[in-house]
C-alpha cells in the first residue's frame, strides 16, 4: 500500500451524477420554497458547489405536516393491510438496488463518501433495512390480556401518526432508510429532514418512493437548516412523534421544543465515545486491522467509532507500532477512486473542528505519532491521526471530534479496563478483543453502551436493535424496536357475561 496521500484533484474513470432533484417533496410532487430561497450544497473534494437546494423553513414545513396529516388521517396508507404495505415497500426496495450506484454517486460527491464504500455497504445495508421492515409490516400484533374479573381484553399497536425525521449528513441514504423504513411499515405518514451538507440522497430516494407507489403525503422532504426547518418540526403542534440522529446539544434542544410544544414522543440517537478494550490474549495483528475498522470508518465521522482504544499492557507497545504503520498506509483522497480508502470530511466547519481538536490534544501534553495535518491543497482531507500518552481528562478523550482521530490509552487490570471506558458521559457503543470468554462476558455486561460488540466491530444489523445510554440518548433503531417506536398501544376492554371459565 501506498504512504498516505490526498488525490482529491485526481481524473476519475467514475461520471459524476447529474443532480436531477434539487426541490422540496411535498404530497408527491417537487416543489419550490415558498420563500423562493435557496442554499447552496458543497462537494468537499473540491470546495466548489454542486447545486441550488430549495431552502424550506417553517411555512414549508408546515405544508408539508399538512399534506402528511390529511394522508395519514383520510389516506390510504394507515388503512392498507400490513402486508399490502409490505408489497408496495418492495417495490421501494427493488428501486432502491437498481439505483444503488446513483445514490452512492450521491453520497460520494455531497459528503465526501468513499463510493467503493457506498456501493457495497451503505446503500445496500439501508436497501435490507427497507427490506426487514417490509417483512415486517404484516406482523404487527397486541395481546390477549387474561384480566382478573368477569372481562376481557385485548391490546392494539397503532400508528402513532405524522413523525418527523432529522437525519445527519454522515450517512445521508442510509439514515433516510433506518428512519423512514419502520415508520412507513407502522402506517406513519411523516415528514424528513435531512442535514443541509447533504441532502441529495433524500430527495432521489422521495422520487423512488413515488415511483414505487407510496401513496401522496406519506414521505415528505424538506430541504433547509436546523434552526428553522429541523425547529419547526421539533416545535410543530401536529406532528406526533420525532426522531432525530445528530448532537447531544442538538438532542437537547430538540427535547425542549418537543416538551413545549405538544409533548410529542422523541426518540435521540445522539453522539458516542466510544471505547475499544483489547485483552493480551489476543492475535495483535488481525485486532490492528479491527481496531483501523472501528476508529477510522467513514473518516471518523460515525457515532460509534472506536476513538478511545484501550490496550493491556502485555501487547501494548506492540500494538501501537503496527496499528501506527498500518494507519499510515490508509490512502486519503478522492473519494471516487478505487484506491482510496477515507474520503474528505464533510464541510468545512468539520474539518476546522477536527484540526482544532488535534491542536488541542498537542497543547495539553498528549503525543501525536502519526497524522495531525491536512491532506493535499484542496478540499477537506485530514491525516489519519493517532495520539498516545493521553490522559483521560484531556479533551480529545472526553469530547466527540467526528473525525480521524484516535487515543490510545494502556491499562493493567480488567476492572480497570472496565472503569475507565466507562468514564465518559456518552454511552452508544463499545467493543471487547478477547479470546477469554468469561472477560467477555463479564466486560460486555459492565459496559454502560447500547451495543457492545464482541471480536468484531460495527457489526450492525436490521434486526439488532441500536441505540445509546446517557447523553448518547434514547430510543432504539433497528430490530422490532425501532418499530415500536412508532406505534402507540391501547387497551380494549369489554365484559364477559356468564362466561363458563375466565
Amino acid at each position: 500500500m501506498s504512504d498516505t496521500h490526498s488525490n482529491g484533484d485526481s481524473k476519475s474513470s467514475v461520471k459524476l451524477p447529474n443532480i436531477k432533484f434539487t426541490k422540496l417533496f411535498i404530497n408527491g410532487e417537487f416543489v419550490d420554497s415558498i420563500s423562493g430561497k435557496t442554499f447552496e450544497t458543497i462537494d468537499p473534494r473540491t470546495e466548489e458547489v454542486i447545486a441550488n437546494i430549495a431552502e424550506g423553513d417553517k411555512d414549508d414545513i408546515d405544508l408539508a405536516v399538512k399534506a402528511a396529516r390529511a394522508a395519514f388521517d383520510r389516506g390510504p396508507w394507515p388503512r392498507m393491510s400490513g402486508s399490502e404495505r409490505g408489497r408496495i415497500m418492495m417495490k421501494f426496495v427493488n428501486l432502491v438496488e437498481e439505483n444503488i450506484e446513483e445514490l452512492a454517486l450521491l453520497d460520494a460527491i455531497d459528503a465526501g463518501k468513499v463510493l467503493t464504500y457506498g456501493k457495497a455497504r451503505d446503500i445496500p445495508f439501508g436497501a435490507s433495512v427497507l427490506r426487514y421492515y417490509a417483512g415486517a409490516a404484516d406482523k404487527i400484533h397486541g395481546k390477549t390480556l387474561k384480566m382478573s374479573n368477569q372481562l376481557q381484553g385485548y391490546t392494539l399497536h397503532e400508528p402513532i401518526g405524522v413523525v418527523g425525521h432529522i437525519i445527519p449528513w454522515n450517512f445521508p441514504a442510509g439514515m433516510f432508510f433506518f428512519k423512514v423504513s419502520p415508520a412507513m411499515a407502522a402506517g406513519c405518514t411523516m415528514v424528513v429532514k435531512p442535514a443541509e451538507q447533504s441532502p441529495l440522497s433524500a430527495l432521489y430516494c422521495a422520487h423512488l418512493a413515488k415511483m414505487a407507489g407510496v401513496p401522496d403525503g406519506v414521505i415528505n422532504v424538506v430541504t433547509g437548516f436546523g434552526p428553522t426547518a429541523g425547529a419547526a418540526i421539533t416545535s410543530h403542534m401536529d406532528i406526533d412523534c420525532v426522531s432525530f440522529t445528530g448532537s447531544s446539544e442538538v438532542g437537547r434542544l430538540v427535547m425542549q421544543a418537543a416538551a413545549m410544544s405538544n409533548l410529542k414522543s422523541v426518540s435521540l440517537e445522539l453522539g458516542g465515545k466510544s471505547p475499544l478494550i483489547v485483552f493480551d490474549d489476543v492475535d495483535v495483528d488481525s485486532v490492528v486491522n479491527l481496531a483501523l475498522l472501528g476508529g477510522f470508518a467513514n473518516k471518523g465521522e460515525f457515532c460509534v467509532c472506536s476513538s478511545r482504544i484501550f490496550v493491556q499492557e502485555g501487547i501494548y507497545d506492540e500494538f501501537v507500532t503496527k496499528f501506527v504503520k498500518n494507519a499510515k498506509d490508509i490512502t486519503v483522497g478522492d473519494p471516487f477512486d478505487p484506491s482510496t480508502r477515507q474520503g474528505p470530511q464533510v464541510d468545512r466547519a468539520q474539518y476546522e473542528k477536527v484540526l482544532s481538536y488535534i491542536e488541542h490534544g498537542k497543547r495539553q501534553g498528549a503525543t501525536l505519532v502519526t497524522g495531525g495535518k491536512p491532506s493535499g491543497d484542496k478540499g477537506y482531507y485530514i491525516e489519519p491521526t493517532i495520539f498516545t500518552n493521553v490522559t483521560d481528562d484531556m479533551l480529545i478523550a472526553t469530547d466527540e471530534i467526528f473525525g480521524p482521530v484516535i487515543s490510545l490509552f494502556k491499562f493493567k487490570t480488567i476492572e480497570e479496563a472496565i472503569e475507565r471506558a466507562n468514564s465518559t458521559r456518552y454511552g452508544l457503543a463499545a467493543g471487547i478483543a478477547t479470546n477469554n470468554l468469561n472477560i467477555a462476558n463479564t466486560v460486555s455486561r459492565s459496559l454502560r453502551a447500547g451495543i457492545v460488540w464482541i471480536n468484531c466491530y460495527l457489526a450492525f444489523d436490521a434486526d439488532s436493535p441500536y441505540g445509546g445510554y446517557k447523553l448518547s440518548g434514547f430510543g432504539r433503531e433497528f430490530g422490532m424496536e425501532g418499530l415500536y417506536k412508532y406505534l402507540q398501544v391501547k387497551s380494549v376492554v369489554t365484559p364477559v357475561h356468564n362466561s363458563p371459565w375466565l
